[in-house]
């Protein structure tokens, strides 16, 4: 039994990666269900159920995002709005255009022209670990960097918006930013704050991973990766971990090399601040 396990397990895998190499190869808008159960000779619902198990996101929302990436990387060398909305496999303007808010956080033509219009408001204040700086849009929290200088932290906030309108709020003790000082504090272990980011369908499947894991524990890069389906996948899975603009909120400082230590990109204060934050988890565990 536990090899005819082991033999299913080896397929539904081999399966969703075949998928979706489909349909990152597929120079349609993107494939219907339908049309992806032809392909592979499976039920558009098996394949479905696979697949989300698998990947931990549908074959929609895998296309969705992929498009999306492949748009990002068009529009960030250079490629005009038109050209790299037909090359990433958009059929039409409508399309991307409407469901460029929640995904892009802004329209295409806005980013390419690095955030031109998109307004970001932040607060730096002082925590334990240094300074800590919030960066929020009208839909949620965009940026959380921990640093020693506020030059240092705005610079960071400017790298992927050059052009963006980036004032410094004149409510620094908002609700948003009192209830992040909270989480740092270990004062509460847990926080449904609304989240303005982008990444990519890996991005996502690792940061999601991340706040899966049980508070004041830790999980290797390998085990994240073996979480979402990438058992091969660390080095990525760490790549991912470093790409979280969201510091706390998303809990990377809970993933770690196998020996126990950070990863390359970690500063000599960064591998601190994971040790505080780890640290104060430990002596006050969550409320049940």
């Amino acid at each position: 039994m536990l090899n005819s396990r082991n033999g299913k397990e080896r397929f539904d895998v081999d399966l969703a990666n075949r998928l979706a190499r489909f349909i990152q190869e597929s120079p349609a808008e993107s494939p219907t269900l339908d049309e992806m159960g032809a392909e592979f000779n499976v039920s558009p619902f098996h394949l479905q159920r696979t697949f989300k198990r698998v990947v931990g996101i549908t074959p929609r929302q895998y296309a969705d995002y992929s498009r999306l990436k492949d748009l990002k990387c068009r529009l960030r060398e250079g490629e005009n709005v038109t050209n790299a909305m037909y090359n990433a496999g958009y059929g039409s303007s409508s399309r991307l255009y409407e469901n460029a808010p929640e995904r892009l956080g802004m329209t295409p033509a806005t980013y390419s022209k690095g955030g031109e219009g998109m307004f970001i408001h932040y607060a730096i204040v002082e925590c334990h670990l240094g300074r800590i700086l919030v960066g929020m849009t009208e839909r949620g929290i965009c940026a959380v960097h921990i640093g020693t200088t506020d030059a240092e932290l705005e610079g960071v906030l400017r790298r992927e918006y050059p052009s963006a309108i980036i004032e410094e709020s004149a409510r620094a003790a908002c609700d948003w930013v009192r209830a992040l000082l909270d989480v740092v504090k270990g004062a509460r272990p847990h926080t449904d704050l609304p989240l303005d980011v982008q990444g990519t369908a890996f991005q996502w499947k690792v940061w999601m991973a991340l706040l899966e894991i049980p508070y004041g524990e830790t999980r290797t890069y390998g085990e994240i990766a073996s979480m979402i389906g990438h058992p091969k996948a660390a080095r990525a899975v760490a790549e991912a971990v470093n790409a979280n603009r969201t510091a706390v909120i998303i809990p990377c400082h809970r993933a770690e090399c196998k020996d126990g230590k950070a990863t390359k990109y970690y500063s000599e204060r960064a591998v601190r601040n994971k040790k505080v934050l780890l640290d104060i988890e430990h002596q006050r565990p969550p409320d049940d």
